[in-house]
């Protein structure tokens, strides 16, 4: 018998072993994962003990991801490909139609649809004709004119603004015409999405992706669409102004040195174009960047993210660039001079990223001026490759927190050394002591309030991200409540709106961070019943509420903030204010029944209280004062009992 099972799980550990091996091979294969094998699922495999299926189980699981890790980078890596072709086309422009079909192409097959097609502006007859398509097989779609404000293209191609389309023939948004509907229909069109062709503030045409099925176009497909009819409208300009070098060189020999100035500028540009273009490719850095668009310029240069945040200068000292010049250059599409610097808005379609600003060069030609700009295309690319890198990091790192804060040190998922081997990745040290935080805001949407978030604990040292409904926040601090009240001022102006920031802790290591959160969240509800929005506070900040709601309370520690100054006083002098107290608060705070029961007379009692307010501050009586003070006495009278009757004290419990 023992024979044969021994078999049975000989076997089953071949199946697994073979399954295993057809994983990896289609993994290296390339092959979808609709068709990986799953080793849990052979029947072979049940003969394994359950630790090792789920060894199996999690094999299959982590070669799924790594499959789809893979698809992702190969399509960001195409995108960007396709990119960088294109601004290779343009510095060797010359043949516009071939420019153009390339860029409608690559948007076809960059996002995927059924058909891409590019129009132009006709303003003489005040419409806009298809100018070339990839994948129409209609005729009359091929020869389609739309009148402005006709349709989606025509509403594109009059506001300058892009518009999408699940399902175009139902959408009420758009001036539906019967040759327009009729060439859409025939073309088997329903998802279409269309962004403008701008030169400046003119837009020359629109540039469409559509699909034979309904399709949402989420915000990256609209933002790669733009940065490739950015470029098809470069191109057209580049065309455009070549034509005007040759019909000038034809008509006018006086226009010779004009002209050939005109040239050594193209290629200068292009020459820049070539350079940055080599930058990004080879990995450079917003740094590279900068220097290497100061010493074309001859200037200096300063790049700053969407907030005026310096990212990296060069050439120039500190400054801040102009809003009223980034709002015009963002609405012109031009760089614009202000007060002898020129200021770019760095735009990823119609989303402003940050601003570029260059000094030193009050009188920039326009050939400087069009090269600046495109330095801000580039500008722009690279920020949103460091966008989609801190995205990733902030995922990983929310992640971590999200272990951190649900760590089950028995039998849960997550096991210490892990945990901290990943803490120590992002710079965490475990062992230091750590504060947990939790915000909130009403009036303010809650991404941006993370976004604060994120940026103050990177600062700190510390980990940000959401959890049941709330920001959160872990950072090394030994002080929560002060970090806690710091927070909720500094985000909340940040954010423009309060934030109410509720703290717990100091924590050290992973088992004590989920009970230190679970305070936090109590502390966060206890601000808000307690009416102090927009204020920030750890449990002991809380009063004798935090005795009442803290499951760590420091009953000694509380007895010791409200009372410490009388009890010190009492035992060096020897005298009995702590019991005067006691007997004032016991009997109504009626100073006859107090020297009663005292046995004194009535201004011994006067003069001890006023002791006791020189201790403790002119509004110890106050009706808040007084609760906490008489809350205080009751736990020292509990202590003091316990301990002459030799009760062993127990030491409060720390997470």
């Amino acid at each position: 018998m023992a024979a044969e099972n021994d078999r049975t799980y000989r076997a089953a550990a071949h199946s697994a072993m073979v399954a295993l091996g057809q994983l990896l091979t289609m993994l290296a294969s390339g092959a979808p994962t609709e068709q990986f094998p799953r080793p849990s699922a052979d029947p072979a495999t049940e003969q394994l003990p359950p630790g090792e299926r789920s060894l199996l189980e999690e094999a299959a699981q982590a070669a799924l991801e790594i499959r789809r890790t893979l698809d992702q980078h190969r399509k960001r890596e195409a995108e960007l490909a396709a990119l960088f072709d294109t601004a290779s086309d343009l510095a060797a422009l010359r043949d516009l139609d071939a420019v153009l079909r390339a860029i409608v192409h690559r948007a076809r097959t960059l996002l995927g649809t059924d058909v891409a097609y590019l129009s132009l502006n006709d303003p003489a007859a005040k419409d806009t004709f298809m100018r070339v398509t990839d994948g129409s097989v209609s005729a009359r779609f091929q020869q389609l004119r739309l009148g402005m404000g006709e349709g989606l293209g025509g509403l594109v191609a009059q506001t300058a603004r892009p518009y999408a389309s699940t399902e175009y023939h139902t959408d009420p948004r758009f001036t539906h015409t019967r040759p327009i509907d009729e060439a859409v229909l025939e073309e088997g069109l329903r998802g279409i999405l269309g962004v403008p062709l701008r030169v400046g503030k003119r837009v020359i045409g629109v540039l469409f992706a559509a699909d034979r099925t309904t399709r949402e176009f989420p915000p990256d497909a609209i933002a790669l669409l733009t940065s490739l009819a950015d470029h098809a409208a470069v191109a057209i300009d580049s065309a455009r102004l070549l034509e005007e070098t040759r019909s000038a060189l034809v008509e006018l020999n006086t226009a010779n040195e004009t002209a050939r100035a005109h040239s050594t500028a193209l290629r200068r540009a292009a020459d820049a174009h070539d350079r940055l273009t080599d930058l990004v490719l080879r990995g450079g850095s917003v740094d590279d960047l900068v220097r290497e668009i100061a010493a074309l310029l001859g200037g200096g240069l300063a790049l700053h993210d969407s907030d005026g945040t310096e990212l990296a200068r060069a050439g120039t000292g500190p400054l801040t660039p102009s809003p009223q010049g980034i709002s015009a250059s963002r609405a012109g599409g031009h760089a614009v001079p202000v007060d002898g610097t020129w200021v770019c808005a760095v735009l990823a379609g119609s989303q402003l990223l940050g601003s570029i600003v260059l000094t030193g060069r009050a009188d920039l030609t326009d050939a400087d001026r069009r090269l600046f700009e495109r330095a801000a295309l580039v500008a722009a690319l690279l920020l949103l490759l460091r966008r989609t890198v801190a995205e990733a990091e902030d995922r990983v790192r929310g992640e971590l927190l999200d272990d951190l804060l649900s760590f089950d040190q028995h039998g849960g998922h997550h096991d210490l050394g892990s945990l901290t081997i990943r803490a120590r990745k992002l710079g965490l040290n475990l062992s230091r002591p750590y504060a947990v935080l939790t915000l909130d805001t009403d009036d303010e949407p809650r991404t941006q309030l993370l976004a604060e978030a994120v940026r103050r604990a990177r600062s700190l040292g510390g980990l940000a991200g959401v959890r049941d409904g709330h920001v959160v926040l872990l950072v090394p601090s030994s002080a929560p409540g002060d970090l806690a009240a710091e927070l909720a001022r500094e985000l909340g102006q940040a954010a423009g709106a309060p934030v109410t920031v509720g703290s717990a802790g100091p924590a050290t290591g992973p088992q004590q961070l989920p009970d230190t959160y679970t305070e936090a969240c109590r502390c966060l509800k206890a601000l808000h019943a307690l009416g102090c929005t927009g204020d920030g506070a750890d449990i002991a900040g809380l009063g004798f509420l935090g005795v009442l709601l803290g499951d760590r309370s420091d009953i000694n520690g509380f007895v010791e903030r409200f009372l410490g100054p009388v009890l010190a006083y009492d035992q060096r002098r020897g005298t009995e204010l702590v019991h005067t107290l006691d007997a004032y608060y016991t009997h109504g705070a009626s100073l006859s029944k107090a020297k009663d029961a005292l046995h004194v007379h009535v201004n011994t009692v006067v003069q001890r209280l006023d002791r006791v307010a020189q201790l403790l501050g002119p509004d110890w009586n106050s009706p808040s004062r007084a609760l906490e003070l008489q809350l205080a006495l009751r736990l020292h009278r509990l202590n003091s009992h316990k301990k002459s009757h030799g009760v062993r004290e127990t030491a409060p419990r720390t997470s």
